[in-house]
């Protein structure tokens, strides 16, 4: 049978099922005398205590194999552990109702994790899924219940559950869990973020469809780039997809030669292939297919799956690993850029009509200046470590540019009294991705080191079409005339003022962009991780003289359909590498 799900994970899984129990807490609704509220309480407390340690734990081993960044997930289920309103719950079903703090743990659960339900709302959704995993730890302490043990033999399988707590997911071999599958979550859950982090393809979502539809042992395809899942698969079902598996791991290794060789035209025309990252794991496998550096940072991952904002000593020492581990080559460190789609939980944005005109990027950074301070003194000091740059995103009038170097300013002081080392020359750079920023790019190219180009946003706000509205999202079209207008005149200013300009938008990793960069003269792009390769390999079978007479034709069409059909006819004809896609959004 066929079931469609999510794909949390991308890609595909061939095995044998191990479905994993998930406790169901029966218990009994008895009554306490009072005078034993205060060995409850202290119970409780003990319960606490054992599960906090437990945590640190998983998450100090879980850093060791994804980072400081993933791994920060526990720090919001410590946080659970310490919030006021969810403890002040459990104390007063204990105090008022004289009730077990067993008892009173699972009805605290189940109070919060139905509010969550309730909400309109996928992300907070998903955090239920956090509640639970942190109650159920306080409760296997507090009645002395067993761990659920994975199969410990080396027979690898693919691991299906009702829903996968980052807690359970941190205990898992990658090396035994060929795929997982859970019948709750979606993108956005923890278990999917970690999942991606290990590499393990992951299908989520399915119980809308179908409930629980595997037993253990039942075999099982997974096809994490579909959101697919096959149970009991015909044979010509596992041959296909063995063919898959076999063709997508052939590709990978064909292109991995390639990660040494330098992204060369055929006639000696060369560009500079870096990556976008978000974490250090990510910026292990750029490296690993090549990168030339780091063109964009996104910090704001750092700042998210946490209970607080991560403090200077945290950041730095995350800034300056990236630093060390790119030897010399250049790290662009995006300042936060919260706000629209990006939230934290932890720190309450209004309530907007139009968030992605809102309160966002630097304009919070701008409102909230101890922040942008405190993370501009992290940058500061990882500078010494490496060729580290900054920029800022979402800039839109001079006077921005000039706030934000102020505080700059300030951080660097502050460094200077405490006399701790920073590059006193870092490059400075902004965001173009607003058309004001276009419109006066003269302005701001006299008072920046360089530009990056955010296309995903740019095109957004110049076409005024939201990509993420399905009713819209046909309109999306990256080679708008008018977009490819903002290029131009973004490239024409950069060019009289003598500065750099890049690009860092899913437009750097579609190798159908190609011939623009050439006939532009933009020479640095940047792409996530899994585009490198695929866009180098392309690169090494353009002719430059050629691309730049396909990309004059662009600039003189009138329609994005006339657009991409010049571009498609001229990558066709340059042959097709692997078709392996990647997300490259900034």
């Amino acid at each position: 049978m066929k079931i469609q799900g999510i794909n949390g994970a991308a890609g595909v899984a061939i095995g044998k099922a191990f479905v994993l129990p998930s406790w169901e807490w029966d218990l009994p609704d008895q009554k306490m005398d009072s005078v034993d509220l205060a060995q409850e309480f202290e119970r409780l407390y003990e319960g606490i205590r054992t599960s906090k340690d437990e945590i640190e734990f998983i998450k100090n081993e879980f850093k060791e194999v994804v980072g400081p960044e993933e791994s920060s997930i526990f720090d919001a289920h410590l946080a659970i552990l310490e919030d006021p309103v969810f403890m002040n719950e459990i104390r007063g079903i204990i105090e008022r109702q004289y009730k077990a703090a067993e008892v009173a743990v699972k009805e605290a659960i189940d109070h919060f994790v139905t509010m969550f339900d309730l909400l309109d709302d996928e992300y907070m959704k998903e955090r239920a899924i956090d509640i639970k995993d942190v109650g159920n730890r306080l409760l296997k302490h507090l009645l002395g219940a067993p761990e659920i043990t994975l199969p410990s033999d080396t027979q690898p399988y693919i691991l299906v559950a009702k829903e996968l707590s980052p807690s359970q997911l941190a205990h898992l071999n990658p090396s035994h869990v060929l795929g997982i599958v859970t019948l709750i979550g979606g993108k956005t859950s923890h278990s999917a973020i970690m999942a991606r982090a290990l590499g393990i393809p992951l299908v989520s979502g399915l119980e809308a469809s179908v409930g629980m539809p595997v037993d253990t042992g039942d075999m099982l395809v997974v096809d994490g780039d579909n959101g697919l899942v096959f149970t009991e698969p015909d044979r010509k079902t596992i041959e296909r997809y063995t063919m898959i598996r076999s063709n997508q791991l052939k590709k990978k290794e064909q292109l991995q030669v390639l990660a040494t060789v330098d992204a060369i035209t055929k006639d000696g025309a060369m560009l500079h292939l870096a990556s976008n990252i978000s974490s250090v794991k990510e910026l292990d496998l750029a490296l690993k297919h090549g990168a030339k550096g780091v063109g964009l940072f996104r910090t704001e991952f750092l700042y998210m799956d946490r209970a607080t904002f991560p403090g200077e000593q945290e950041q730095y020492e995350v800034y300056r690993l990236v630093a060390e581990k790119t030897a010399g080559q250049s790290v662009v460190i995006r300042t936060l850029d919260i706000g629209g789609d990006k939230q934290l939980d932890y720190f309450e944005l209004p309530e907007e009509d139009n968030p992605f005109l809102g309160y966002r990027a630097i304009r919070i950074s701008l409102d909230r200046k101890d922040l942008f301070k405190t993370q501009l003194t992290a940058i500061l000091r990882a500078s010494a470590a490496g060729n580290v740059k900054i920029m800022y995103p979402m800039i839109s009038s001079v006077e921005e540019l000039r706030q934000a170097n102020e505080v700059l300013r300030e951080a660097m002081a502050d460094l200077d009294e405490r006399q701790v080392a920073y590059d006193p020359h870092i490059k400075v750079g902004i965001m173009i991705e607003v058309p004001a920023a276009v419109m006066i790019a003269d302005l701001l190219a006299e008072e920046a080191d360089f530009f990056s180009i955010g296309t995903n946003d740019l095109v957004q706000y110049v076409l005024a079409v939201d990509r993420m509205n399905e009713q819209i999202a046909h309109m999306y079209h990256p080679y708008h005339p008018a977009v490819l207008r903002m290029l131009r005149a973004t490239v024409d200013a950069a060019r009289t003022a003598g500065i750099e300009v890049s690009v860092c938008g899913e437009m750097a990793g579609d190798e159908r962009s190609i011939p623009l960069w050439l006939e532009l003269g933009i020479r640095n792009l940047s792409m996530s991780p899994q585009s490198l390769l695929r866009v180098k390999h392309r690169v090494l079978n353009t002719t430059a003289v050629d691309a730049k007479e396909a990309a004059r034709d662009c600039f003189a069409l009138r329609t994005s359909a006339d657009i991409e059909q010049r571009l498609q006819k001229y990558n066709d004809s340059t042959g097709n590498p692997d078709e392996q896609s990647g997300s490259n959004a900034s």
